[in-house]
């Protein structure tokens, strides 16, 4: 049997933090409404402290969508729990996320205070919160960088203060895969099943998929992410990476997630036309080229066997079809099925021929458009055979 594994998105949060990536409070709603759609636990609408627009955005996807798990964002203080609060009022299903930082280095530059003083505030500010929403969560900022020892500590504290959720950020992408699950595997020990162990990965280092995935495998069974792995710096974990690892690798990875993963590539899309830049187009499952090929090695397997080159249906992941990209690198085998394509049907030495034009145009090229074959083929049209309609 699968593992449940919750997926709690912060694309409308820590997604749109990112330089390139505000949204304003309709275009807030049209996310939410697809990220609802997609069939994410946990829909974190924003940081109602840190501007009026926040606050709006936070209120208006609790209305809009009241049978959806919404989340917003406090600092362990009064004001900001106060404010999150009053933001979830009309959410049928509200959490308050409250964080503050915990590893010495926030300690000793950034907030000035001691481990006694962080742990008596995350304390104080789980009770306060629980006061407003029976479900509260409680992340440990710079986790991943923190003392075990206090890390466990005030995890402890704070769920005996109330916290339903425990998130163990590694809000700087400095973790490795194994160092972070053998802190996670902690966690997960000292808590049992008083609270469920969460993780939030950066990809500074272009770990944030590696350390969720392993987080898991150590007990972790929320994964904090965005849709394209937007979010601060390098980006957050990718929702469509660890959805689809689950889906695709259950032989090593027995975990299941409520989203329909269908939905993922339009998603990604609808992201992408509201902010300033899309995914690059080798992102994994949802970039222009993650079910495009041009090697002709490739082509010719892929012509005869899909599994050959690709482990997952496009489809699945809601991309229309697989691209033959035709270029330089491509082989006789994809340009004769293109031709076909194209409603001609050629002969072995028609397509020699066509062939080696073919490869003389497409290496002064990036690839070559389908109106461009044609003209290849078109002015020796009287000596090839037209395919019947």
């Amino acid at each position: 049997m699968s593992e449940r594994v919750y997926i709690f998105d912060t694309t409308l949060r820590d997604g749109e933090q990112s330089p390139g990536c505000s949204m304003t409070v309709s275009e807030k709603l049209r996310m939410a409404r697809k990220l609802v759609e997609l069939g994410v636990d946990i829909l974190e609408a924003g940081f109602p402290i840190a501007s009026e627009g926040d606050f709006h955005a936070v209120d208006a996807i609790s209305r809009e969508f009241p049978w959806a798990q919404v989340a917003a964002l406090g600092r362990a203080s009064t004001l900001d729990i106060e404010r999150a609060a009053e933001s979830l009022r009309h959410a049928r299903r509200p959490r308050i996320h409250t964080f503050i930082a915990t590893s010495d280095i926030h300690l000793k530059y950034k907030l000035k205070k001691s481990q006694q003083q962080v742990l008596e505030e995350a304390a104080a500010a789980v009770d306060l919160a629980r006061r407003y929403v029976d479900d509260v969560e409680f992340s440990a900022e710079d986790g991943a960088r923190t003392d075990p020892d206090f890390l466990e500590q005030i995890a402890r504290a704070v769920v005996a203060a109330g916290a339903r959720t425990v998130n163990i950020p590694d809000t700087v992408g400095y973790a490795v895969p194994y160092e972070y699950a053998g802190l996670i595997a902690r966690i997960v020990r000292a808590l049992g099943d008083s609270a469920v162990v969460s993780v939030h990965c950066h990809d500074d280092l272009g770990l944030a998929t590696a350390n969720s995935i392993a987080a898991v495998e150590a007990g972790a069974r929320q994964i904090e992410c965005t849709v394209n792995g937007i979010g601060e710096r390098a980006g957050n974990c990718a929702l469509e990476e660890v959805v689809m690892l689950f889906k695709t690798r259950q032989d090593r990875l027995p975990y299941d997630t409520g989203i329909r993963a269908e939905h993922l590539y339009s998603a990604s899309q609808l992201l992408s036309s509201m902010i300033s830049f899309g995914p690059q187009p080798n992102k994994a499952i949802v970039g222009r080229n993650a079910f495009a090929h041009e090697a002709g090695i490739h082509q010719d397997g892929y012509l005869k066997e899909k599994s050959t080159y690709e482990i997952m249906d496009p489809t699945s992941v809601g991309v229309p079809e697989s691209k033959l990209v035709l270029g330089k690198h491509s082989g006789r085998h994809a340009l004769k099925k293109r031709a076909e394509d194209l409603g001609y049907d050629l002969t072995k030495d028609e397509l020699e021929s066509l062939y080696q034009r073919f490869t003389a145009l497409a290496d002064n090229k990036k690839g070559l458009l389908d109106e461009e074959i044609v003209e290849l083929i078109e002015p020796a049209e009287s000596r090839y055979k037209i395919a019947a309609d």
